[in-house]
């Protein structure tokens, strides 16, 4: 049968002090919950479920982007088991292996996931619990175990008593597998006899065991994966943590890394060997690096495509393809579905926006293309722009190959500049420019000799 997931992200989580709730917070480049998706989804969930809650319409909005995700709203917030009831008679799931986890627990892995389902996808238990040993259990559930080793019961620590507490040392975490038919079909069982007067989804080990149905517990030795969120020094914490596995592994697969905590990669992000991430380089979304490049130091990139040899220094790029061999930067921004052709320049303090940019073409410094086509071999003057708006739309410029643009030009649009041509420095470009044609639109330079001291003269007997 098809495994599904149920996630649990309805709570406020107050102790975040935020408008926002807690499950939308984000560790590196995405909000908790998709942590929580994505590691369901690489675990094999086919269904995966979210209960929502608090600030229910943000996380839906989030979620909607994700095309494999369905969203339940739990409207009384009455406790785990009670969320897991209401996900359950809303999409009719009775069948196969179920995952419940926590929208707040990010670091789980997928492995361990497909651990856990193990014992209720092969039809030996009708339920598994994964669970760990602390050096310092407080705060935690506690598993209470027959002779054979499979779970009898778990104990919220605020209902254990003292000798429970201290002796009962194996914990809950909070991450479960079930079989959904008898998850379905004994959950209506649960009370609400406990310390919260809610309906705990721990509670189902004892209800299951009561109608003569094994509960496994899975070992983990892993604890940081099991870690939650409950407010910002954890956020950051976990999100240190999520670094760092990151890193090392780019470094074992090549990746050359002068500094690495401060070196930030977000979990889809491929990046190829030999490659250098220099100091606050941040790598998010699905952006991919090619190998043998140098990026960095204070760049960012989000769901950009960079190819072999390329050189990004101070450099923020989103949703732009860099072909080989380009070099870009300092102080560079590529935005807006960009693509930097082979072997092209970007310079100092110049914005590319939906624009291409030709192979071996170069922008140096000090200029704005944007909505522009540009051929091979174009040198483009500091202190130039594509003059894209018109105040209602957004017109094209077209350059093509091996033109010359001298400096402080502007390229007012729709406008179109033919192979070869030149265009002197400080023109306005208002007509299209033919092949092989000079264009130079300025001014007659005027000179009156003499002039600065006859005003400075004119000037002392004003004030006289």
């Amino acid at each position: 049968m098809p495994m599904t997931a149920i996630i649990l992200a309805a709570g406020e989580g107050t102790r975040m002090k935020s408008r926002h709730p807690k499950v939308m917070h984000k560790l590196l480049d995405r909000p908790l919950v998709s942590w929580v998706t994505r590691a369901a989804r690489e675990a094999g969930a086919e269904r995966i479920v979210v209960v929502v809650g608090h600030g229910a319409d943000e996380v839906r909005g989030h979620l909607a982007g994700e095309k494999d995700v369905e969203c339940v709203e739990q409207t009384e917030r009455l406790g785990t088991g009670h969320a897991v009831r209401v996900a359950l008679e809303a999409t009719g799931i009775s069948a196969g292996p179920l995952l419940v986890l926590n929208g707040d627990g990010p670091l789980v892995e997928p492995d361990t996931l497909r651990r856990l389902i193990a014992p209720v996808a092969d039809g030996g238990s009708a339920a598994a619990i994964l669970t760990w040993t602390p050096e310092d259990p407080t705060g935690y559930g506690r598993l209470e175990f027959d002779a054979a080793g499979s779970v009898v019961r778990i104990i919220e620590q605020k209902d254990c008593t003292p000798e429970q507490a201290a002796g009962l040392t194996a914990c809950n975490p909070g991450f479960y597998a079930f079989d959904a038919e008898q998850l379905a079909a004994h959950i209506g069982e649960l009370s609400t006899n406990n310390a919260q007067h809610e309906y705990y989804l721990t509670d189902m080990v004892s209800v299951l065991r009561g109608h003569s149905l094994n509960v496994a517990a899975v070992k983990t030795e892993d604890a940081d994966e099991l870690l939650g969120v409950n407010d910002r020094a954890q956020l950051a914490e976990l999100t240190r943590l999520a670094q760092e596995r990151i890193n090392e592994r780019l470094m074992s697969e090549g990746v050359t890394m002068l500094d690495p905590r401060t070196v930030w990669v977000g979990p889809d992000v491929t990046v190829g060997r030999d490659t250098v991430l220099l100091p606050m380089t941040m790598l998010w979304g699905s952006t991919t690096v090619g190998e043998e490049c140098e990026i960095g130091p204070n760049t960012r990139l989000t769901d950009c495509t960079v190819a072999d040899h390329v050189s990004l220094e101070e450099t923020v790029g989103v949703d732009v393809t860099i072909e080989r061999d380009v070099t870009c930067g300092p102080r560079a921004y590529l935005r807006g579905g960009a693509h930097v052709l082979e072997g092209a320049h970007v310079g100092t303090h110049v914005e590319i926006k939906n624009s291409t940019i030709g192979c071996g073409s170069k922008v140096p410094h000090l200029s704005y293309i944007g909505d522009c086509t540009m051929g091979a071999g174009v040198n483009i003057g500091g202190g130039s722009i594509t003059c894209n708006y018109d105040g209602v739309h957004k017109n094209r410029t077209t350059i093509g190959d091996n033109v010359f643009v001298g400096s402080d030009t502007m390229m007012v649009a729709p406008v179109t500049i033919g192979d070869g041509a030149l265009v002197g420095a400080s023109s306005c470009v208002t007509k299209d420019v033919p092949a092989d044609a000079l264009y130079l639109e300025r001014a007659e330079q005027r000179i009156v000799e003499g002039y600065a001291s006859r005003r400075l003269e004119r000037l002392k007997r004003d004030e006289a």
